[in-house]
């Protein structure tokens, strides 16, 4: 698999059956080169479509959202490792993000990205929730403790990463799901921009699902994508 597309975008392998999801990568060949895995694919050979498109030369996300007592998010990571992923997710708790650190080791492909708060969360779900921050201040104290654990980046929404970019710089990287292309649907997402918005707002990376895994001709909609992205 050849990359001549920019990397920028990231298209979410999010169909349920891993034959279906393969079939979806190689229709992107030309379109797009990095490709997320996410928990519907883990438990039924996400980890060996990982290392079968990364053996092709695409770039990997395997966006697993570890969350679990450190000693299990450390093996769980150390295990992670044989994919020779380009990024993996994990909650960004304090402890958390320290044990994926500990177990992505010397590994000198893995990036960890600490998910800040969901992109279908709001400021009222939130408070449902019984936090007494909103998205905004908690997504901010998140990246600060990313920062201090040594992760790479963080996941956080197009509303989100501008604020980010402007205090912290390039100590960290923002990857920005909730993407949604101007002549796509919002879905389930509530805080959303389009490819052009969240790059420009300073995402190094957007991830976009069903604008292009739902599309009617999904290697179109990722070049509209990548034309959008070029245009910048």
């Amino acid at each position: 698999m050849t990359n001549p597309v920019s990397d920028k975008l990231i298209v979410a392998l999010d169909l349920p059956e891993v034959p279906a999801a393969r079939a979806l990568a190689e229709r992107l060949e030309g379109a797009a080169s990095f490709f997320k895995i996410g928990l519907q694919l883990m438990p039924i050979g996400g980890m060996d479509l990982a290392i079968a498109l990364k053996e092709r030369g695409a770039k990997i996300f395997l966006d697993f959202k570890f969350h679990d007592i450190p000693a299990t998010v450390e093996k769980a990571t150390r295990t992670v490792t044989r994919a020779k992923a380009d990024y993996l997710t994990v909650h960004a708790e304090p402890a958390v993000m320290r044990a994926a650190v500990a177990g992505r080791g010397d590994d000198p492909h893995l990036k960890i990205l600490g998910v800040t708060v969901l992109t279908s969360y709001d400021d009222a779900m939130l408070t449902e929730m019984g936090y007494a921050y909103g998205a905004r201040d908690l997504v901010l104290r998140r990246v600060e403790q990313a920062i201090a654990c040594g992760v790479e980046g963080v996941i956080a929404s197009p509303h989100e990463a501008e604020e980010i970019k402007q205090r912290f710089g390039d100590a960290i990287e923002v990857v920005t799901p909730g993407v949604r292309p101007v002549w796509s649907t919002k879905d389930d997402q509530a805080r959303v921009a389009t490819p052009a918005d969240a790059i420009r707002n300073g995402a190094a990376r957007i991830v976009v699902g069903r604008p292009v895994n739902a599309a009617d001709d999904p290697h179109a909609a990722a070049l509209r994508i990548q034309e959008e992205i070029r245009g910048l």
